[in-house]
């Protein structure tokens, strides 16, 4: 895990890690790793929550800054072969 320095970010902002990919996160056809970045960290965590109602996701990342980009990024693991989670359950299976 890395950290980032916030040269774009107002005063008293939190800086956040840097999430590495591992091998792991793209280890079958079907796992993707995406990044979204947009003006805030609402915005960025809702749209990273909406992946979850097409495919079994993580949900969001913690968000970071990126020194000389504008915005703030997330990042949401998803497995494109398992639909969704049904509402209210925590933990999907291993397969």
């Amino acid at each position: 895990m890395t950290s980032t320095v916030t040269a774009n970010s107002p005063p008293g902002a939190s800086v956040y890690p840097a999430v590495n990919i591992s091998e792991e996160h793209l280890s079958k056809p079907g796992l993707v790793v995406i990044d979204i970045t947009t003006a805030d960290e609402n915005t960025a965590a809702e749209a990273a929550t909406a992946l979850g109602g097409l495919w079994l996701s993580s949900g969001p990342s913690a968000p970071w800054h990126t020194p000389g980009r504008a915005g703030v990024t997330v990042r949401a693991y998803a497995d494109l072969r398992r639909a969704p989670l049904p509402h209210g359950t925590v933990s999907p299976s291993t397969d």
